[in-house]
């Protein structure tokens, strides 16, 4: 499976399936607790949005999760996480046969997160961008006590603003630079990116957070690249500028996050290398899995709390991650 297109740029298939699940239930999927499995893998950055947001709302048990494994191919993500080999609840061994349930002819890409209807087994929607917004306006009759405002009305276009730059130049730049298959493309890329990340650099010292003085949808779309950026988008994506450790000011702001209950306990670090570097067999053809980097740092003081904010605003932390949803011992800094 090639990821890398020899003489071309990269260029995102942004074709997804984008029903919506509302609570009026306008577009024919209503939001009801227990009918729907978010389908997630812990390597892929733009599912671990739908996990932090899923886990900051406390919407765990309105909305079920299925864990896929880090690696997949050609045919898709797998349920080899599972006894058996098959979601237990949806009792697939593959995420490709709800996207069939759903279209028999579906020539797309078969991604994560995808929430599927679980009484027809078929896709409703794998469009990741809306997921999380929905997730904060469309099930707000089932977020917890104290859950934060990651979607304010007063700050949404400036966080739209910011997601969109951010999702341009950093979320899909590392992709741009390690799937480019001209030198050209490569320079063009890491320049942008770099270029943004200095940006954020300058936003982000006087502010503890992107937008507002509270965690938001922004902070969670950068946090998932940025979480990913020392163990494989440096060297397994070129993306070699600097290390994220290198760079001060994202680094604390990095670390802030991943303290923050919500952030870093949803994430895999085994996962998030397996799937990188054995999937992607174009670009590392070995095979190998890099033993590092050290994780240990994520874990020291970030002295973020000095430029004021508080990451709930006026709501709470979530409570412990639920011990059938904790990241394996040895994954993370913070698992047991």
């Amino acid at each position: 499976m090639s990821y890398v297109q020899r003489g071309a740029a990269y260029a995102r298939d942004s074709r997804y399936i984008t029903t919506r699940i509302t609570a009026d239930g306008r577009e024919g999927f209503a939001v009801e607790p227990g009918r729907y499995r978010l389908v997630v893998s812990r390597a892929c950055p733009w599912a671990s949005r739908a996990v932090i947001v899923r886990r900051l709302l406390g919407l765990e048990q309105a909305l079920p999760m299925a864990v896929a494994g880090p690696t997949h191919d050609e045919r898709s993500w797998r349920f080899d996480l599972d006894p058996g080999g098959r979601d237990p609840v949806l009792g697939i061994e593959r995420l490709q046969e709800a996207y069939l349930a759903r279209d028999p002819g579906y020539d797309r890409g078969i991604t994560v997160p995808a929430i599927v209807d679980v009484p027809t087994g078929q896709v409703v929607t794998n469009d990741f961008a809306q997921i999380t917004i929905d997730m904060s306006l469309e099930w707000t009759a089932y977020h917890r006590e104290g859950a934060p405002a990651l979607y304010p009305p007063p700050l949404r276009a400036e966080i739209d603003a910011v997601n969109e730059a951010v999702y341009k130049e950093v979320n899909n730049g590392v992709y741009r630079a390690g799937f480019a298959g001209t030198q050209e493309a490569y320079s063009s890329a890491y320049e942008r990116l770099f270029a943004h990340l200095d940006r954020l650099t300058g936003r982000l010292a006087a502010s503890r957070y992107l937008v507002g003085d509270t965690v938001t949808e922004a902070d969670v779309r950068l946090f998932t690249t940025l979480v990913r950026f020392d163990a494989v988008y440096h060297g397994h994506f070129k993306c070699n500028r600097q290390k994220l450790s290198e760079m001060p000011v994202l680094w604390a702001y990095a670390r802030d996050l991943f303290q923050t209950p919500g952030f870093g306990d949803t994430v895999d670090f085994d996962h998030i290398k397996r799937h990188y570097y054995l999937v992607h067999e174009d670009i590392n053809p070995s095979g190998i899995v890099p033993a590092g980097p050290d994780l240990s740092g994520w874990l020291d003081p970030h002295g973020r709390d000095v430029l004021g904010g508080r990451p709930f605003g006026d709501g709470t932390p979530p409570g412990p991650v639920a011990p059938e949803e904790a990241v394996p011992s040895g994954s993370s800094p913070l698992s047991p």
